[in-house]
């Protein structure tokens, strides 16, 4: 009896092994190791350097009537290795892109692929589907399993209805549990030993956002909102859904689905360089690109259209004076544009009658004869019922619209983003998306799609802090532009802090707001604050206004998740610096310059924290001086403090 016992044993060991099939991914460069388990799931673990990051997670595709990677039949393995150059239209980090990866194809029998990349800094997968007709998608099983305790820093909403501007929260993985909120994407994960992984999503379409939650035993799992079928009325900027799909998705059949990637580094300056989203989305569709033309714009909503003084010699506010003051404030530091927020309109629901005290048309005219374009704001809302609003905005001559309030990322959503850059490339005007989730590829796919805000930037006064804002380079802006509405003139330190519009302020050093336009990406940059504090600045004024917002290289200098960034940006031969630092302590570095051109001497325009910037956050100096490659240089930030230069 013994013996028989044993030989079923090890008859069951065999049949065990041979349902199993291993198959391995390396990078380019051979750090990064994926390793695949095909059983009854699709596991798959990365390592790097022999170091395992995550392991056994597994991948599902759950359809109506059959879950795609349950029970998988491998029937086929491809693969190829990519070595391109990518020119974005729209270059945030670097005008050439270097496209280096691995790829493994594996095709399974019931009409899917799954798809793999390896890139030298991060792996990314998705599934492909070759089915006839529509399909439904009931969920998606993307499960992230950690062999340790992590540190994770999150973002978590309340619910599928956010607008992507809660404060981060940092927790380890082994305490998260399944009945804490979740997150959105991205999600920055903190080995503690040494790695860190960014993890977010690309090419995005036809398809909801992921969120992520705990799965309850020191991982987590994907989650995403339904389709809304049954909306009702939620006044003038958004609808309430009253009833939702048993589905997060019906789509084609035949198709590729968003790729799930992580960004995977020992050093922290990675992430800021790092180009992932790019690299993975779908290519630019736009036949000509010459019209999409990024650039700095003037905001009058967070100073509340509040110009004052001697050259002021009219009643301010959303009026007619009042703008042409903005167009003029434009056209003197070469801004290309100016944003008329809500009030240009006589009606948030009508687009088509201006306010008569605003007068668009006459703004649209004055705007041409000083080379300054017209953004107009509107609720989503109102974009939806009038889609034809584009066409309209085009006869008058407007450059660009700025979208808001849409605060959701179910399927229709996504759809209705698309729908929106469709119409605004037809009519060539750009968009600015407020409200919005974290960009996912459409930017690069339809590169008129400038920027998208979801992000704690100043409108939240207080609450904006640099001790959250740290982490934008590292999460919200390392996967695509952010509008962030940087610019203040009135500086705080967060233990003084009281402001409220006209008087807005901001926390943070002078020297840290004019830092934030070298650092923070975005095709269409905002100065936030008033002209009249512009005009009463005008070194920072004049710095600011020639940072460019596209780049053709970008080199991190200093980083340190949650703590400080300095990094510096090349456009033609002008480099630019910026640092900014968190709360806890002053800081001193040592900034090595071998990335300028052997030979040549670079005048170098500074703007450091003053001697007082720890306790009075507007104190800076301004300095100048000559540099050359083998030269040192030393910078100090103070708390909540900055460091910003231009080398010419």
């Amino acid at each position: 009896m013994r013996k028989v016992l044993l030989l079923a044993v090890i008859c069951l060991g065999f049949s065990g092994m041979y349902g199993q099939r291993k198959i391995e991914l390396l990078s380019p460069d051979k750090a990064i190791k994926l390793e695949l388990n095909i059983s009854e799931k699709i596991y798959y673990s990365i390592s790097y350097d022999k170091d395992i990051l995550l392991q056994d997670n597994s991948l599902c595709l759950n359809l109506k009537d059959e879950n795609l990677g349950l029970n998988p039949k491998l029937s086929k393995e491809r693969r190829a290795s990519v070595n391109e150059i990518l020119s974005p239209i729209v270059p945030l980090k670097f005008s050439s892109v270097k496209n280096e990866y691995n790829e493994l194809s594996l095709d399974f029998k019931g009409g899917y692929i799954v798809e793999f990349r390896a890139f030298n800094d991060g792996i990314a997968y998705r599934f492909v589907t070759k089915k006839k007709g529509d399909i439904e998608i009931l969920g998606e099983d993307c499960s992230i399993n950690f062999p340790k305790d992590y540190l994770l820093h999150l973002q978590q909403p309340r619910g599928f209805k956010t607008a992507y501007e809660e404060v981060y929260t940092h927790i380890n993985s082994n305490v998260w549990k399944s009945s804490d909120k979740m997150s959105v994407l991205p999600v920055l994960i903190d080995t503690k030993d040494g790695y860190k992984i960014l993890m977010s999503e690309s090419d995005l379409y036809d398809y909801p956002c992921m969120f992520v939650k705990s799965n309850g035993s020191n991982g987590m799992s994907s989650t995403f909102p339904k389709v809304p079928v049954k909306f009702g009325e939620d006044g003038d900027r958004s609808v309430k859904i009253l009833e939702e799909a048993g589905y997060i998705a019906k789509t084609r059949g035949d198709r590729s689905f968003p790729w799930r990637y992580f960004v995977i580094t020992k050093e922290d300056k990675t992430i800021l360089e790092n180009t992932m989203t790019y690299k993975l989305a779908s290519k630019n569709i736009i036949d000509d690109t010459s019209w999409i033309k990024p650039g700095q714009v003037s905001w009058e909503w967070w100073n509340d259209a509040s110009p004052y003084g001697d050259d002021v010699d009219f009643v301010s506010g959303y009026n007619l004076d009042t703008y042409k003051y903005y167009i003029d404030f434009a056209s003197k530091f070469g801004i290309p544009y100016i944003i008329m927020d809500e009030g240009w309109a006589l009606s948030t629901l009508d687009p088509y009658t201006p306010n008569p005290k605003v007068d668009v048309h006459e703004l649209i005219r004055y705007g041409k004869e000083k080379n300054v374009g017209i953004v107009l704001w509107l609720t989503w809302l109102t974009v939806e019922n009038n889609m034809v609003l584009f066409k309209t905005f085009a006869d008058w001559g407007v450059k660009g619209v700025k979208i808001d309030f849409m605060d959701r990322s179910d399927q229709w959503m996504v759809n209705f983003y698309e729908r929106v850059a469709v119409e605004a490339a037809k009519y060539q005007l750009f968009v600015d998306f407020h409200g919005s989730f974290k960009p996912a590829g459409l930017e690069y796919k339809y590169p008129n799609v400038l920027s998208y805000e979801g992000v704690r930037g100043m409108e939240q006064m207080g609450g904006c802090t640099p001790d959250n804002s740290i982490y934008l380079p590292f999460m919200r802006n390392a996967v695509g532009p952010m509008d962030y509405t940087p610019g203040a003139m009135i500086s705080m330190q967060p233990d003084v802090y009281s402001a409220q519009r006209p008087n807005s302020a901001s926390i943070g050093t002078r020297a840290y707001q004019l830092a934030l336009f070298v650092i923070f990406e975005s095709g269409l940059q905002m100065l936030a604050d008033n002209p009249t504090l512009y005009y009463r600045n005008l070194d920072c004024t004049e710095f600011i206004t020639q940072v460019p917002t596209t780049w053709d290289e970008t080199k991190v200098l200093e980083a340190k998740v949650g703590e400080y960034a300095v990094v510096a940006k090349r456009k033609g031969s002008i480099w630019y610096i910026g640092g900014m630092a968190n709360g806890s302590k002053e800081r001193t570095f040592e900034l090595n310059m071998d990335f300028l051109n052997t030979g040549q001497v670079y005048k170098m325009t500074s703007f450091e924290d003053g001697i007082n910037a720890g306790r009075q956050a507007m104190d800076y100096r301004r300095k100048e001086s000559n540099v050359v490659s083998v030269d040192k240089i030393t910078i100090k930030m103070v708390r909540n403090g900055g460091w910003a230069a231009v080398l010419k």
